[in-house]
């Protein structure tokens, strides 16, 4: 069983345990947040940089937040992502895993360096990390600090 016909059953099986979203008003908030008909999803296992996060390539600052936002904005496009619900995290935020086009959105957004697999709590996306790592795509080809140590600013 291929990669698309995987995702598109556990997205026909979640359709009837009524735990995906398909909504039709979307608000981007940052790289890894995203309301949809108001309800904020959190992309469960990843972390990408705080919006007003600042990164350094060749001595010049490089807005890295509002990169990764700029990035999913631009894959999601005119489209609507479909959400599989994942729960709660300990601060009561849904979790969620979202889909273009049968394309995880966590999984583009790590392959492309500018969210990184979140080990404190998923191993998930390790791979996707290590691919963008290897080819320094997005933040790897800069000097950053990992969200998480960002916010302990």
């Amino acid at each position: 069983m291929n990669k698309l016909t995987k995702i598109m059953l556990i997205i026909i099986i979640n359709l009837f345990l009524n735990n995906i979203s398909i909504a039709n008003n979307l608000k981007i908030v940052d790289g890894d947040t995203i309301i949809l008909d108001k309800l904020k999803i959190r992309f469960s296992g990843i972390d990408a940089p705080e919006i007003k996060q600042i990164c350094y390539k060749n001595n010049l600052k490089i807005k890295c937040g509002l990169n990764a936002k700029k990035l999913l904005i631009n894959k999601i496009g005119n489209n609507i992502p479909i959400c599989i619900n994942e729960g709660k995290d300990i601060y009561k935020r849904t979790l969620g895993e979202c889909f273009i086009n049968g394309e995880s959105l966590s999984s583009f957004l790590v392959r492309k360096g500018y969210a990184f697999a979140y080990r404190k709590y998923s191993n998930k996306y390790i791979n996707d990390e290590k691919f963008a790592k290897t080819n320094k795509f997005g933040m790897w080809a800069m000097s950053f600090q990992y969200p998480w140590d960002y916010r302990k600013k």
